[in-house]
């Protein structure tokens, strides 16, 4: 009578041949898996480290990448996703379809590895790109690769792993004590007292409260607390229509001193309603037949009155978002702000993004700041010896008397 064929362990796995090539099937996440390889001996390896790897709760067989679409044809549905989401997106295209398709465009993700990296880093530096734009590149490469693992199209992020050396290739060189603003009190008030309404307190929202370009021209009475002294960001205007804020993450931030009767003011001018800066043309360039009328003022129109503003005052010509938001975030520092407190009222992920905005130089520090330390270290006149006072010294033994070689002042005065 035959032997009865032993029953399999369960788990251990299934190996046989089918149409030529032998086949591998194991349990996984209860779910039933396989694979086939050319020969045997391939397929029983396979069999051996799979269900090594299910057993310590780790993945099974590695995903198959090769029939992955390259990024050329993963690019379209992205950037359109991205569209609806971030305000780079049309950075995000003009990037892809001058610098990033002709190198990766016919890659398939799982192909694009740190040697590649660097070749298109070391490329664009060649072409005589700045390492900024270079590094723009990298964070725009990174963050669609981390879509793409979401999408299941992608393992790792390429970028994540990118050594120390590679990574200082592409590091800003910008030194951001350069970057200009309006330097003191005197010439805040000034261009302030130089510009027309309602630019004028618009230019007070962006230099008193920080806020961009945008939010300060999607700010609506609804947003602007008075009696709480607060004003409370939801949203930017973008392009003369509403839409979220650059994080998507609205934020709350005081009223100082200087602004809120300013805001006051304005609210009996304009009645309290709707949003707080109309254009005083409402008609795109005066021509009806243009367009619908615009409910918003155009950023550069601010740039415009504030360029008159600037060569009235006889100040050096420096953009709005400078002259607001870099101004509100140095004199904060200057004055003695806590810059954890900025990085909050600023709406900035971490303390090291603020610091860009704060120019720490050291001729704009406030004279309060020069005697945070108030320690005199000037020798005295004259040769003078004194007692070493073991009040004054860690550890000291007030029991233990002065060395021979000490001499007291007095004595020695005497």
């Amino acid at each position: 009578m035959p032997r009865k064929a032993k029953r399999r362990t369960w788990g251990s796995g299934s190996l046989f041949e089918r149409n030529g090539r032998w086949r591998v099937a194991w349990h996984e996440g209860g779910r039933r898996r396989s694979k086939s390889f050319v020969d045997k001996d391939l397929a029983q390896a396979a069999l051996a480290q799979i269900t090594a790897a299910v057993a310590r709760g780790e993945s099974g067989m590695p995903k198959d990448y090769a029939g992955t679409p390259t990024l050329a044809e993963l690019a379209p549905a992205w950037l359109a996703r991205r569209a609806k989401t971030h305000r780079d997106a049309k950075a995000c295209r003009s990037r892809w379809k001058c610098h990033l398709s002709a190198f990766f465009g016919r890659l398939r993700p799982s192909e694009v590895d740190s040697g590649l990296l660097r070749q298109f880093i070391e490329q664009k530096l060649g072409e005589g790109l700045s390492p900024t734009s270079v590094g723009h590149f990298i964070r725009h490469l990174s963050t669609w690769f981390a879509d793409l693992i979401e999408s299941g199209h992608l393992a790792t992020n390429p970028v994540a792993g990118l050594p120390r050396k590679t990574r200082r290739l592409y590091r800003s060189t910008y030194d951001t004590t350069s970057t200009p603003f309006l330097q003191t009190t005197a010439a805040i008030r000034a261009v302030y007292l130089a510009l027309p309404e309602p630019y004028s307190v618009a230019f007070a929202c962006g230099a008193l409260a920080g806020l961009r370009t945008g939010e300060c021209l999607g700010l609506s009475w609804p947003d602007v607390d008075l009696e709480g002294r607060r004003l409370h960001v939801r949203q930017q205007m973008q392009d003369g229509a509403l839409c979220p804020l650059k994080d998507d993450e609205p934020r709350t931030v005081p009223l100082l001193n200087a602004l809120l009767p300013i805001l006051q003011e304005w609210r009996l001018k304009t009645g309290g309603a709707g949003p707080l800066f109309k254009p005083a043309n409402p008609r795109h360039g005066g021509r009806p037949d243009l367009g619908s009328p615009s409910e918003y003022i155009r950023p550069h129109t601010l740039h415009k009155y504030l360029k008159k503003a600037l060569d009235v005052c006889g100040l050096p010509r420096i953009t709005w978002y400078h002259a607001t938001r870099h101004t509100f975030a140095s004199q904060w520092v200057i004055n003695g702000g806590s810059i954890e407190t900025l990085s909050k009222v600023m709406g900035h992920s971490s303390t090291l993004v603020t610091q860009r905005y704060a120019h720490l130089r050291l001729d704009l520090f406030a004279d309060k700041m020069m005697d945070a330390i108030p320690v005199d270290l000037a020798r005295p006149a004259g040769t003078v010896v004194q007692m070493p006072l073991a009040s004054t010294v860690r550890g000291a033994d007030s029991t233990k008397t002065a060395p021979p070689d000490t001499v007291d002042a007095a004595a020695q005065i005497a």
